[in-house]
């Protein structure tokens, strides 16, 4: 039964997650903490992080993470499989439909009309994140609440990436690095 669930979740992640893996991440965090409860939103935070930095669409990587979680390899398979095989369906018979209709008004509209939505669906994502980084699970409730150590280091990331174009897996490498220093140096700043 598990490994019904298991596919049939992620078989929902990967059939209406379009956009790539950010826009996929309000679909797994629905399935894996709301639904299933096989997360709490802070481990779903970790997978989050863990699957950015692992090779790999984001999508794949939580499923082969939170399969072996639930039901060892067997899980890794069945939810890796069940997150696949709608793209793969999906995208053969877009790829034909585009061959033959690519000309059409109507198809590049209904493209630019995913636009938004993508968008909505990424920023989101962003926002939970984020609220969870610098508040934790319980949300904000004070400025006792709040990780300074996390809104530190966040205002120095984008100031990174933003003005000086750092490399993004430089950037997660030391702020790995820092987080643990300062997390270790100064625990009452984690909120």
């Amino acid at each position: 039964m598990v490994f019904l669930k298991l596919f049939l979740s992620f078989f929902q992640v990967g059939l209406f997650s379009f956009g790539g893996g950010m826009a996929a991440l309000p679909l797994i965090q629905t399935q894996m903490v709301e639904i299933h409860g096989w997360l709490t939103l802070s481990q779903f935070a970790d997978l989050v992080t863990i699957a950015e930095m692992t090779p790999g669409p984001i999508a794949i990587n939580a499923a082969t993470f939170v399969g072996i979680r639930v039901a060892g390899l067997p899980g890794a398979l069945v939810a890796t499989f069940g997150c696949v095989l709608p793209s793969c369906v999906i995208v053969l018979i877009l790829a034909r439909l585009y061959v033959r209709y690519k000309s059409l008004s109507l198809m590049q509209g209904a493209l630019g009309g995913l636009r938004p939505a993508i968008v909505a669906l990424i920023g989101s994502a962003g926002v939970s994140i984020f609220l969870m980084a610098i508040c934790g699970e319980g949300g904000f409730h004070g400025l006792d609440s709040v990780n300074w150590i996390a809104v530190g280091m966040f205002a120095v990331a984008f100031v990174l990436l933003r003005k000086w174009k750092v490399s993004p897996i430089l950037l997660m490498l030391c702020s790995g690095v820092a987080g643990g220093i300062l997390y270790t140096l100064f625990p009452a700043l984690a909120g």
